[in-house]
């Protein structure tokens, strides 16, 4: 009997090296899976636990508001106690550990597939983050979009001609919005915006989609310009030094010489074989990159009044509320993750050199 419970755990290891060993892409991608999965466990339960030891009580105030409201038409005096206090705290779940709060959010999200209500608004945290995700997502794109073209273009040709005038101009302004502050920068733009009237100094429409859905998107086309400027301004600065920092090591290789040697011409060295090359870091940063995005977007939402995911997570803190928080936080954070396998995987697409198997 003893003899077969040993069996089993190497027939396991067995089986996971043999599913390795035949399809080594795929047990990768499961094995980053699970390996995301088990982060984003410990990473709810952590910010449970940091929002316990706030200093303070974190629902106090919620709970006292509840209470006060409900005793405004009963009780001239706005009176509680300890009793209604621990009552309502009952009723919310919120009496008890944090271990155990977090538990039940998981069964709610997991099995009831619901992911609560907002402890402040009563509002389904669904209904209040849909279409905020749906308008960051929208504003991160475009602008990830544009700021890799134009890296990608700018780097390369100021590559191609490093220590003329040009290339000294365009590196000193690169590096001058590289290190300007992107809160100072989307502020000048909004003074920009309101002393020119060329653009609206906030970036939503005053009507929704439904209420006239080809007038929508032309004024949001217009509305969304200036903000997409500012977070391209902002990041063009670290990805065009980083690209043409790339392709100029890249050209000084042994390689680029062997291949000059051979005549093969300028063009097909830079696009064919030194920019195949510069893609590694740029697909590596890129998780990053999205993550910088969405962080930068925050401010970017705050200041043109533009109704995001990040803007919203920013009033989730500020109100204390933990399950939007926890909502949102997740949602950053997986992003990253999937990001991260996302880059993975293209590495081993654009560079043949990298195999996910062990020989």
């Amino acid at each position: 009997m003893l003899e077969n419970v040993k069996i089993i755990p190497k027939t396991i290891f067995n089986l996971i090296a043999t599913f390795k060993k035949k399809l080594p892409l795929l047990y990768f991608l499961l094995s980053r899976i699970l390996s995301m999965l088990i982060m984003l466990f410990f990473l709810g339960l952590a910010t449970f636990g940091l929002m316990e030891l706030t200093p303070g009580d974190i629902v106090d105030n919620y709970v006292k508001n509840q209470i006060m409201n409900m005793n405004d038409f009963r009780n001239k005096d706005n009176i509680y106690n300890e009793d209604e206090i621990k009552l309502m705290k009952a009723r919310l779940g919120l009496d008890k550990p944090f271990y155990e709060q977090y538990f039940n959010w998981l069964k709610k999200v997991f099995i009831d597939h619901d992911l609560g209500r907002s402890l402040i608004n009563k509002a389904p945290i669904t209904f209040l983050i849909k279409d905020r995700l749906i308008n960051s997502l929208i504003l991160n794109l475009i602008s990830l979009f544009f700021l890799t073209i134009f890296s990608f273009i700018l780097g390369i040709y100021f590559s191609s001609k490093a220590g003329t005038n040009a290339d000294i101009v365009i590196s000193f302004v690169s590096m001058v919005f590289h290190a300007f502050p992107s809160m100072m920068l989307l502020i000048l733009l909004q003074l920009f915006a309101l002393n020119s009237a060329l653009f609206p100094i906030t970036a939503y429409p005053d009507f929704t989609y439904k209420d006239a859905p080809l007038k929508f998107v032309f004024s949001y086309t217009h509305h969304i310009m200036l903000p997409l400027i500012g977070a391209f301004l902002g990041g063009i600065g670290g990805t065009l030094r980083m690209v043409r920092a790339t392709m100029l090591d890249q050209i000084g290789q042994p390689y680029i010489t062997a291949l000059r040697s051979r005549g093969i011409s300028e063009k097909r060295i830079y696009f064919n074989h030194a920019f195949r090359n510069t893609l590694n870091p740029y697909i590596t940063s890129s998780a990053n990159l999205i993550a910088s995005l969405f962080s930068g977007s925050l401010i970017l939402e705050i200041i043109f009044s533009y109704p995001g995911i990040g803007r919203l997570m920013y009033e989730a803190v500020l109100q204390q509320d933990i399950y939007l928080v926890m909502t949102n936080l997740m949602f950053i954070s997986s992003l990253i993750l999937i990001g991260m396998i996302i880059s993975d995987l293209l590495l081993a697409v654009v560079d043949p050199r990298i195999k996910y198997s062990n020989k």
